[in-house]
């Protein structure tokens, strides 16, 4: 069900991008905190399975707007040399959520229903959207809907589709350095989601664990290391980003991603293997999982940051669709590791299957460090052929207009009985 979730938010960043172009930022985030709200009080009350499905796909639905509004918040305020610094905090919530949810989670579990998980997420929904109403500031200085000022009802919908479809936020990646940029994503979800989910089925048998709430302890350590990740991170990236600025004298949004290369192609799958080859080899004790689960965590948030708001700097006129591509395409990621991890734990071991997730994430550094390199180049030539495309456009329309203007001419001379 998980898998299913995660799939779900995906597809739903890419709605309330949408959304986002025609209502203002803070009424999209109130509303979709406050249905939040509503989904979990409704998965706690569910009377079956069939009911809970429902509700949790609902509550992933909503969640996702958070994301795709907080990072285009956070564009609109803060300047390029400070919005990683930002974003680091603002991420550590998204990643301390899931590290520390399944200790809470197996605490309740052990001394009390399961309901009640979702009975404290409501609570916490709650007082977000009590949050966000009183504190959050509109940063949108104007939306789509004067657009539609003065039109017939024929052509506001004409343009009200092309507002909405989200073709806008998959065509963007027609520029290589966002796809790149969503594998490096993608990976870093891929290894979070395949590393997290199966904790209690390996480490439980590894350990002689018998109970959700001692499994549970083990996400303390990725929790803590994000929270620690949540200090530097994001400084880092804006160090590193005033650093390239003095060495060339202006800012290339690509001199951000080399703060992350070095974690993303080191630290982390490093972290990986020696977690997996740990457990599937039975070689230390609870320590090793312990420090690489940490490590890992560390080393995420000195990604993350840097990844996200390059999303928000590479097109500024369209940073809200480019997160909203990159979650899309980092989430149908997650979903997938989420879904195939135990099978190949199972299959192969846990060994091998932290090699694959390690292997992902060096080829997804080597992808960041071809975008620093060369991609200023790529988007330069994108840019090129667009400009190109809409000038023959013009002039097409221009050559029409021409035509039918000379021929018009033609056929009134021609009624007037003169020589053409």
């Amino acid at each position: 069900m998980r898998w299913f979730g995660y799939w779900d938010e995906g597809g739903q960043g890419v709605a309330e991008n949408n959304s986002s172009f025609l209502k203002p930022l803070r009424q999209v985030c109130i509303s979709t905190a406050f249905l939040f709200a509503c989904c979990s009080l409704g998965t706690a009350l569910s009377p079956n399975l069939a009911s809970f499905f429902v509700f949790r796909i609902l509550t992933a639905f909503e969640g996702t707007s958070f994301l795709i509004v907080g990072a285009a918040v956070l564009g609109d305020i803060y300047r390029p040399t400070e919005r990683a610094t930002a974003m680091g905090w603002f991420l550590s919530g998204t990643l301390i959520g899931p590290a520390l949810g399944p200790f809470i989670g197996g605490i309740i579990v052990t001394y009390t229903s399961w309901r009640v998980i979702f009975y404290l997420q409501t609570a916490l929904a709650a007082v977000g959207t009590i949050l966000a109403y009183f504190l959050l500031p509109e940063t949108i200085h104007q939306t789509k809907t004067h657009l539609l000022a003065g039109l017939p009802l024929r052509k506001q919908a004409s343009v009200l589709a092309r507002l909405t479809n989200p073709w806008r936020v998959i065509a963007l990646f027609k520029y290589p350095p966002l796809t790149l940029i969503s594998l490096c994503s993608s990976s870093l979800v891929w290894n979070m989601y395949s590393l997290l989910t199966p904790i209690r089925y390996v480490l439980n048998p590894r350990f002689g664990l018998t109970t959700p709430m001692q499994a549970g302890l083990f996400y303390l350590a990725p929790g803590a290391g994000y929270l620690a990740g949540t200090f530097v991170g994001g400084r880092w990236a804006d160090h590193t980003t005033k650093k390239w600025i003095e060495i060339r004298g202006e800012r290339v949004p690509e001199d951000r991603l080399r703060s992350g290369i070095p974690f993303l192609g080191v630290a982390i799958p490093a972290s990986v293997l020696i977690y997996g080859w740990s457990v599937d080899q039975s070689v230390g004790g609870i320590p090793v999982p312990v420090i690489c689960l940490f490590v890992q965590g560390v080393a995420q948030l000195f990604c993350f940051p840097s990844l996200n708001t390059y999303c928000l700097d590479v097109l500024p006129e369209l940073g809200a669709e480019v997160i909203a591509g990159n979650y899309m395409v980092r989430y149908l990621f997650g979903a997938m590791g989420t879904a195939v991890v135990l099978p190949a734990v199972e299959s192969i071991g846990v060994g091998w299957f932290s090699t694959i997730s390690a292997g992902f994430m060096v080829v997804a550094a080597l992808a960041a460090a071809a975008t620093v390199k060369w991609g200023k180049g790529w988007r330069d030539a994108v840019d090129e052929k667009r400009r190109a495309a809409r000038t023959q456009k013009m002039e097409g329309v221009a050559g029409e207009e021409t035509a039918e203007t000379a021929r018009d001419a033609r056929g009134g001379v021609a009624e007037n009985g003169e020589k053409v």
